[in-house]
């Protein structure tokens, strides 16, 4: 089982797991350029399921690799109970095994612990010495690890992951990326790791997979800790949402060399999705009210101070009859400017240590068709600019007829294994042998976002590696100088501009992939193929881009298995089934 034991994070022996909390004290993470992490406690007990919410490039990921021993390198203290199993992008088995092999490298110590209670069963039989003991600890352990239904499980989740029809001796490496993340989440959860970590685990799951994966979360004996980005999934599963987004702190606390996006400590809330977002923004506007009354009480301290010790009206003149109590008058007049003087300088000191923090600029999507571009149909009705019949890949994707408007608003549903990302990559030229009929005119354009980060870079920088290039060269690489001068990077507000000189192989998946969008958007093609586009995007960041498609100026088509983005879908939706 993929499990990793580092000084930094102290292991629960598996014989005392009760009760026992994922706990996290004063955590902080800083790479050479940036602070992810800064001063982050919290702590998940056995049985809850805290799912880790902010923007791309916040330090979900860096978090979840920290509490699974990967990443050693922080300051702080993590303890977690038992062996830890991570879902993330690394596959925790060689491509060369077999599916079969997969399965039954996960369900090894469940069979090994069933062998001991057998063997053991047999030793309290022959009156061996100790038998007893090793008995009842094997059996405690197969209890704990759901021995006995491991079979029955392993089923389900073969059946409800869409594995089922893949051959048992069929290698790893010819699988779907799709077909092995669905592998990787199956292994892990059958390996039964007393803590679960998971990492974006529905990105590649249909409706069906992805309330698979929530029962068996709903009944998990350790605690889970969970980063997503599916609003749905977060919605059925959480029982707290923790936030590293940026969060009131004091100004003298911040530390000074804090990227301004970073966050202080970690902010949780109890309660669905929709309560999170309402609280997170009544929260943000009173930050931002306090912020606005304590720079205005600054600015009246300092002018108080500033007025030295000018006397309540020292133009007046003193009458003749007063001359003998000028002294006192004088020196009554002082003492109380003085105080008053005194009294400002305290209040200053004491709002200049208290102040709050000033709000960080949020990163605010400007939408799809910022970039500008009309649709070269205008002025020719909303007419029908592509056409297809009877597409289909043998094993891939079923023959199926589609048809795309000027303006259309197309969301393709299905299971996994329909053929949705297959029937995109027909659409946009990437898959160029097929069966069927494909007509649209030579001028039209059509780009795709894909769901593998990269592949728009890779295909727009052929002779470099845009990985080692800074984030505005891999801009100013994949478009002509021309369009880069019209339509900088920043027009997006996709990334922040204190990321736009880093290496862009540092930047999160989430960041990678707001890249590409920024890159796709730069020159809008005429029909916009958008696949899986919630996939690593942060929850305010989809929600921006799902109210931007009704003003794009061409068209737009959706793969998508978000519940959430489905449920308030207002355009065409056509429904693909898997192919024989």
């Amino acid at each position: 089982m993929f499990s990793q034991n580092f000084s930094a994070v102290s292991r629960t022996p598996a014989n005392s797991l009760a009760g026992s909390h994922i706990r996290i004290d004063g955590l902080s993470k800083a790479y050479p350029d940036r602070r992810v992490l800064t001063n982050v406690s919290f702590a998940v007990a056995s049985g809850e399921r805290a799912c880790l919410v902010g923007e791309n490039g916040s330090g979900k990921t860096t978090l979840l690799r920290i509490v699974a021993g990967i990443d050693d390198d922080f300051d702080g203290a993590v303890s977690v109970p038992g062996i830890v199993g991570l879902y993330h992008q690394e596959l925790p088995f060689p491509l060369t095994w077999s599916l079969a092999e997969v399965i039954a490298d996960a369900t090894s110590e469940h069979r090994v612990v069933l062998q001991a209670i057998e063997e053991t069963g047999n030793a309290i039989a022959a009156g061996e010495d100790g038998a007893s003991s090793r008995f009842e600890e094997a059996l405690a352990t197969a209890e704990r690890i759901g021995a006995w239904d491991i079979d029955s499980v392993a089923d389900r989740l073969l059946h409800g992951f869409g594995l089922n029809a893949v051959e048992q001796k069929r290698r790893v490496s010819a699988m779907s990326g799709g077909q092995q993340a669905r592998l990787s989440l199956a292994w892990l959860l059958l390996s039964s790791p007393d803590t679960l970590l998971l990492d974006e685990p529905t990105n590649h799951l249909d409706d069906g997979a992805a309330d698979l994966l929530a029962s068996l979360l709903a009944s998990w004996n350790g605690p889970v800790l969970i980063a997503s980005h599916d609003r749905a999934f977060i919605d059925a599963v959480a029982t707290t949402i923790m936030d590293l987004d940026p969060a009131p702190s004091r100004h003298a606390d911040t530390v000074l060399d804090d990227s301004p996006g970073s966050g202080f400590g970690i902010t949780k809330f109890s309660g669905t999705y929709t309560d999170f977002v309402a609280s997170r923004s009544r929260e943000r506007e009173l930050w931002e009210k306090q912020y606005r009354d304590e720079q205005e009480e600054l600015k009246e301290l300092r002018a108080r101070v500033g007025r030295g010790h000018a006397t309540d009206n020292p133009s007046r003149p003193i009458k003749t009859e007063q001359r003998a109590a000028v002294k006192f008058y004088s020196d009554r007049n002082a003492k109380a400017v003085s105080r008053r003087v005194r009294d400002a300088e305290r209040a200053l000191e004491q709002l200049n240590q208290d102040q709050v923090r000033k709000p960080p600029a949020e990163l605010s999507f400007a939408g799809l068709s910022v970039a500008g571009g009309q649709s070269y149909q205008e002025g020719f009705g909303d007419q029908t600019v592509l056409v297809g019949s009877g597409l289909g890949v043998e094993g891939r994707l079923a023959p199926i007829d589609i048809s795309i408007r000027q303006t259309d608003r197309l969301l393709m549903t299905g299971e996994n294994g329909s053929g949705k990302s297959t029937l995109l990559k027909i659409l946009c030229g990437e898959i160029e042998t097929f069966d069927g009929s494909l007509n649209y005119p030579a001028r039209t354009t059509i780009a795709a976002l894909a769901q593998d980060v990269g592949r728009i870079l890779a295909r727009r920088i052929p002779d470099r590696d845009w990985r080692k290039l800074s984030v505005v060269d891999v801009y100013g690489h994949a478009l002509s100088e021309e369009l880069v001068e019209q339509v900088p990077l920043r027009t997006f507000g996709l990334i922040a501009g204190r990321d736009h000189n880093r290496i862009a192989g540092s930047l999160s998946t989430g960041q990678q992939r707001r890249l590409e969008l920024a890159v796709l958007l730069a020159d809008p093609p005429d029909i916009l193929l958008l696949d899986e586009p919630t996939n690593h995007f942060s929850l305010k960041l989809t929600t921006e881009l799902e109210n931007s498609i009704a003003d794009y100026p061409g068209a737009v088509v959706v793969a998508s298995h978000d519940r959430w983005l489905r449920k308030r879908w207002a355009g065409r939706t056509m429904h693909l089934e898997p192919s024989d």
